[in-house]
């Protein structure tokens, strides 16, 4: 791949491949397909021309566009954090640091102001402490150079001390699970930037700890627009939408850009495919048992089961599967939704808050999560779907859920569950992960009991 996204001619875009248009492009045949700088173009097919394609926009026009006029859209990566050790007391950082070498340094939350940092930096055998505070969605030390992220922050250090006692030299890495940062440009980068004047926002669809998500129009296209209102949650709304750059699957929602020019302290807006009916347990709940057939529970439990397949083989966890976080489109498919918590599943996730009646138990207990989790969530999510959007464990309290389950109680099938739906609800919910079945294991079988139906 040349610079900027474009093709070389040992390398040919396949079909399938999205794009997004770099300058305007009128045509200049009836052939040609005319698009605007930031349209979302998908490749139908290589021409005997390596400059021209066969694409197709958004409102599923086709024509030919020249290969210069547009870049290939690519995944944004995550950025470790070594340095960066969470949660640690004053006392347990000067402990870490030793030898207490000059510019040896580490980073910690704030313990005296929740949700700003520290930055722990040795020097003439003492640790001085610097607080790292957020100011308009920035951070700062001094109030004279504001950064957009940790990692831009210890760039600036490493390079010049600018008022610390020393430069930053050396990092006391973090043993075991690290953090993880993102640099808002690599989305400009890897053509996923959208203009913010191309946006019009409708109605609020919902709200939650860190944002609200509307309806709106992108150019012509209904959309959802979530929007971050908790300037603390900035990197993970950010991560949220890292992950989703690299997902494309017909059952999983489609991420189509994020809206970031405000500058540096304004709002960030993730924009993404609108599905019309919503969430699938408000769906299921608003229709019942009237409306909704036993042919559709099966295609909603085959559907995210695939979407779920795909997730498995990428090696990621979603940590948060549930009826909420399905969303059910005009034609009546499901898509999995909400990659908030979505990481490799190499990496555990430490502390937090987990929706207990959809949380696995070793999860719970001990924060591990993985391919297996979800798959026990996803047990969760089918007793939702076929109980019509109840709660589980409607007779437990909350607050003895995981200790009912460890000891062996499983929720009864909800009426009239087909039997083998609820044989699939108890395999999902076997207490040893290792012996739950994968997601490509139950997408198979799912298949085929939609077809029946």
């Amino acid at each position: 791949m040349s610079e900027g996204g474009e093709p070389s001619r040992k390398e040919k875009w396949s079909p399938g491949t999205e794009v997004v248009g770099r300058f305007n492009f009128d045509g200049t045949s009836r052939d040609d397909l005319p698009f605007r700088k930031g349209d979302i173009l998908t490749i139908v097919a290589a021409s005997k021309d390596p400059n021209w394609y066969k694409a197709k926009r958004q409102d599923n026009k086709e024509g030919m566009i020249p290969s210069t006029y547009v870049q290939q859209r690519s995944a944004v990566k995550l950025h470790a954090m070594p340095w960066y050790h969470g949660k640690i007391s004053r006392e347990e950082a000067e402990r870490l640091l030793h030898p207490r070498k000059d510019g040896l340094y580490l980073i910690r939350e704030s313990v005296n102001y929740p949700g700003d940092f520290t930055l722990c930096v040795c020097f003439e055998g003492f640790v001085e402490h610097y607080r790292v505070f957020r100011q308009n969605n920035l951070l700062t030390v001094d109030q004279e150079e504001y950064f957009e992220n940790l990692t831009k922050l210890v760039e600036h250090y490493q390079a010049d001390a600018d008022g610390l006692c020393t430069r930053l030299r050396k990092a006391l890495d973090k043993q075991g699970q690290l953090d993880y940062d993102i640099d808002r440009s690599e989305f400009r980068k890897a053509g996923w930037a959208i203009a913010r004047k191309d946006l019009v926002f409708g109605q609020r669809l919902g709200g939650g700890e860190f944002g609200e998500v509307f309806n709106g129009d992108y150019r012509g296209m209904k959309v959802a627009i979530k929007t971050l209102k908790d300037e603390q949650a900035v990197q993970a709304f950010l991560a949220e939408a890292s992950v989703m750059t690299a997902l494309r699957h017909p059952h999983l929602v489609q991420l189509l850009g994020v809206s970031l020019d405000g500058g540096p302290g304004q709002p960030i807006y993730i924009v993404t495919e609108f599905l019309a009916k919503g969430c699938l347990v408000d769906y299921l709940r608003s229709r019942g048992r009237s409306l909704i057939r036993k042919k559709d529970q099966a295609e909603f439990s085959r559907d995210v089961a695939s979407g779920m397949a795909y997730l498995e083989s990428k090696n990621l966890v979603h940590r948060d599967l549930a009826a909420r976080n399905v969303l059910v489109s005009t034609e009546g498919k499901a898509k999995v939704a909400d990659f908030g918590l979505a990481r490799e599943a190499t990496h555990n996730l430490e502390g937090g808050k987990f929706p207990i009646k959809w949380t696995s138990p070793e999860a719970l207990r001990h924060s591990k999560f993985s391919t297996k989790s979800d798959v026990w969530s996803y047990g969760i999510m089918l007793w939702e779907l076929y109980s019509f959007g109840r709660v589980p464990y409607p007779r437990v309290p909350l607050a003895e859920v995981t200790q009912h389950v460890e000891s062996g109680y499983r929720m009864e099938s909800p009426d009239n569950c087909p039997p083998e739906i609820y044989s699939i609800m108890k395999r999902c919910w076997d207490i040893k992960p290792e012996l739950r079945p994968a997601f490509s294991l139950l997408y198979g079988e799912l298949d085929v009991l939609a077809a029946k139906s």
